[in-house]
């Protein structure tokens, strides 16, 4: 049987290979990352303003980054189509991501309708008030989609697989800034993908490969 820690470096490698080419891609996942982490510490005190955090900046940023400026055509580095890597992605591929940030974005309307969410919440009265409220659907919504995948993962494939998933997503914000934190640089020299000579052998041995 694949040990935990295998699976995870395997679940990061692929990730990491066949996601994020694009230099400006890594550098905002630097940015996401950092503000994952700002978000994880404030969530102890203060869950509400965590939760917009992640989403406003770090879910935002780290999006933006796949949707608009990986490069979707033929993969040579992996000999690979970006429809078979949408197909054998463990996580949430970009329709599931579309999916999930259409909720997240349109969710704010339910206040709309119903001020007190069905009973779960005062009406708010400030500015403040209702950017809390959101933050705390938004910190559902968040754990909601964790949650969900994960437990898809345990149905579709096994326990470990989703277990695996789960643990490096909440993990990635860390590994994301060991890894990415010289893409800025690389950026501003002119590197623009992990597919330059000599570049991306070196991405792959800091991945353990």
């Amino acid at each position: 049987m694949t040990s935990f820690r295998e699976l995870l470096r395997v679940q990061r490698w692929d990730d990491h290979r066949y996601y994020h080419h694009s230099r400006i891609n890594q550098s905002l996942h630097l940015l996401s990352a950092i503000s994952f982490v700002c978000a994880y510490l404030v969530v102890f005190k203060d869950p509400a303003i965590a939760a917009l955090i992640g989403w406003l900046v770090s879910m935002t940023s780290r999006q933006i980054g796949h949707l608009v400026f990986e490069p979707k055509d033929y993969d040579y580095v992996n000999q690979a189509t970006h429809e078979y890597k949408e197909e054998i992605k463990v996580g949430y591929n970009l329709r599931r991501k579309i999916v999930l940030m259409t909720i997240w974005a349109l969710s704010p309307i339910l206040f709309i309708f119903d001020p007190t969410l069905f009973g779960l919440c005062s009406p708010s009265r400030t500015a403040m008030g209702f950017a809390r409220h959101v933050g705390n659907l938004w910190l559902v919504i968040g754990v909601g989609g964790l949650l969900f995948r994960t437990v898809q993962l345990f149905l579709l494939k096994d326990l470990q697989t989703g277990l695996v998933w789960a643990t490096k997503i909440i993990t990635d914000p860390f590994h994301d800034i060991k890894l990415y934190h010289s893409a800025p640089g690389l950026l501003l020299r002119g590197a623009a993908g992990v597919d330059l000579p000599g570049d991306y052998e070196e991405e792959a041995t800091d991945l353990g490969h």
